[in-house]
């Protein structure tokens, strides 16, 4: 029996490996790849420890070669989703008596197998899976998956730690249950660490979880799953589906023990699950936790003081790192008219020295878009930009998936400030820039604000610091995630917790505190040592 107050190992961020030529690492992973795609896969359904294979098998193709086949997963029903909800609730008793400890060990371990012998396997996966080149997959599924493990175990013994004050003959207390049922993680294609952390830090304070990811990631998210059961997760705790998500929503949201939703995805279907809860909201046993962290139209400010040349890169860095596929990619930019000739020749540079190309070589910077609807999508935008009259394709503009589903990095000049592609998300790398008058910033802080429904990311780029602080004031509820003379994507788990507003979530800040404070059902417990004995209270007598 456990006699004191563990002390959990001080959390650091993960060291991100440079993967150089001649390297280590470099060799480890060039043989995990070539392993991996010389193996097809069939990768099965996790419910309640077991392994579940159907016969309507879905195959699994790398986005940037589409006539390579990894491997096949098993398709899922609603039978199978009810299957995982009986399994998640028969493991919550036994899961949420466990010691903190004990649990803090496992994820901890999770960790430690991720940034250790696992370490090319999932940055392989992710790269094949998912289309990331080695350095956006070391730095997600590497370096932040294992930094929201570590960080999570220490928020939750600060969690645990905080405690009433307690009076004379009186001992208070507080408990931090988990909720009452069970949680559905709906995770996304594009951080293999967003997926394990929206099982995860739920998990971690006892709570059992029904994981859905996107059928883009299923090729990580199977080896996430053995990597969960490798660190001794109990069968059951989390149980993995692969189905339609209407099929999943409709045994989900009809549950009367459905106890939270931890989401990351598009506003679209966010808004479309609110709806869903709330209309069933009669049916449930508690009023469910509903976290989510949803789209983005991120933008980049720049100040006539600001240095060119730290825009330029802040912008092609921020738009088109693995092909503008994160919520926080920098999609607009408005830049003065002083300095957009500078700015633009500093970009055209870049651009003409990027490659775009397979994962598979180190040297291409921008790879392919995760699918053929989003590339249908991307393209349909850029067509439109080259025909309208408000808008011109300065920078790429060209794509083809004949091979893979490649967007070369494509930047659009718009001529109004609402253009179309100034305000509606886009997910892929296509950047668009609207040039302003010099002495304007203070308007176009006002556009900046108003010109989208989203608030997750954005950026400005000044050295005067009256106008960094005027810039600051402005755009206090444009982003959730503010940063000035940097690029807007790049959030480090414990240094700065990610989330955003308005349409773009619930803003819980996945990488604090904040997100496992959503997970918890306090309970105050009051002990009296020496009850009283006499009804009546001083103020009572003559």
């Amino acid at each position: 029996m456990a006699n004191a107050f563990f002390k959990v190992p001080a959390p650091k961020n993960e060291p991100i490996l440079a993967y150089a030529s001649g390297s280590k690492e470099r060799a480890l992973l060039d043989a995990t790849i070539k392993e991996m795609k010389s193996t097809t896969v069939d990768i099965p359904m996790t419910i309640g420890g077991k392994k579940i294979f159907t016969e309507n098998k879905k195959s699994i193709h790398p986005p940037h070669e589409i006539k390579h086949t990894l491997g096949h997963y098993s398709q899922g029903t609603g039978d199978h989703v009810a299957q995982a909800i009986e399994a998640a609730l028969s493991a919550k008793s036994a899961w949420e008596d466990m010691a903190w400890n004990d649990r803090a060990a496992i994820f901890l371990k999770v960790a430690d197998l991720i940034s250790g012998p696992y370490r090319q396997k999932i940055a392989a996966a992710t790269m094949l899976g998912q289309g990331k080149n080695i350095f956006q997959a070391e730095i997600d599924s590497v370096a932040e998956l294992a930094d929201f493990m570590r960080f999570n175990v220490q928020y939750m013994t600060q969690l645990y730690k905080e405690q009433p004050d307690s009076s004379d003959l009186i001992w208070n207390r507080m408990e931090h249950r988990p909720l009452e049922g069970f949680i559905f993680a709906l995770t996304p294609f594009n951080f293999t660490a967003i997926a394990a952390n929206l099982c995860a830090a739920p998990a971690m304070l006892g709570n059992v979880i029904v994981w859905k990811p996107s059928d883009d990631q299923i090729y990580s998210a199977g080896l996430l799953m053995e990597i969960f059961e490798r660190a001794g997760l109990p069968k059951g705790v989390i149980n993995l589906v692969f189905t339609d998500g209407p099929e999943a929503g409709e045994v989900i949201f009809k549950h009367k023990d459905f106890a939270g939703l931890h989401f990351t995805g598009s506003t679209g279907v966010f808004k479309t699950l609110w709806r869903t809860i709330g209309e069933n909201i009669d049916l449930y046993r508690s009023y469910p936790r509903i976290v989510g962290e949803t789209g983005g139209k991120d933008f980049v400010v720049a100040h006539k003081s600001a240095d060119p040349k730290e825009v330029a890169t802040a912008l092609v860095r921020g738009s088109f790192e693995f092909s503008g596929q994160k919520c926080s990619a920098a999609s607009r930019a408005y830049v003065p008219a002083g300095m957009w000739e500078t700015v633009k020749g500093y970009m055209e540079k870049d651009l003409a020295d990027i490659k775009t190309g397979t994962p598979e070589d180190y040297t291409n910077y921008v790879n392919a878009v995760i699918n053929e609807r989003s590339f249908d999508k991307i393209a349909t935008y850029i067509d439109n930009a080259k025909s309208d009259a408000d808008s011109e394709v300065i920078m790429g503009g060209s794509y083809s998936k004949e091979e893979g589903y490649f967007v070369e990095p494509t930047v659009i000049l718009a001529k109004t400030s609402d253009y179309t592609t100034m305000s509606e998300e886009i997910f892929g790398p296509v950047l668009t820039i609207h040039v302003y008058a010099d002495d304007a910033f203070e308007e176009i802080l006002e556009i900046a604000d108003n010109t989208s429904p989203y608030a997750l990311t954005g950026s400005i780029f000044a050295i005067e610091r009256e106008a960094i602080n005027v810039a600051v004031k402005a755009l206090r509820h444009s982003a959730g995630n503010f940063y000035i003379n940097d690029k807007p994507t790049g959030a480090v788990v414990g240094q700065q917790p990610f989330g955003g507003a308005r349409g773009s979530g619930t803003n819980d800040k996945a990488g604090s505190i904040l997100n496992l404070l959503r997970w918890v059902s306090p309970r105050t417990i009051k002990e009296t040592f020496v009850p009283a004995t006499e009804y009546n209270y001083p103020s009572f007598e003559k």
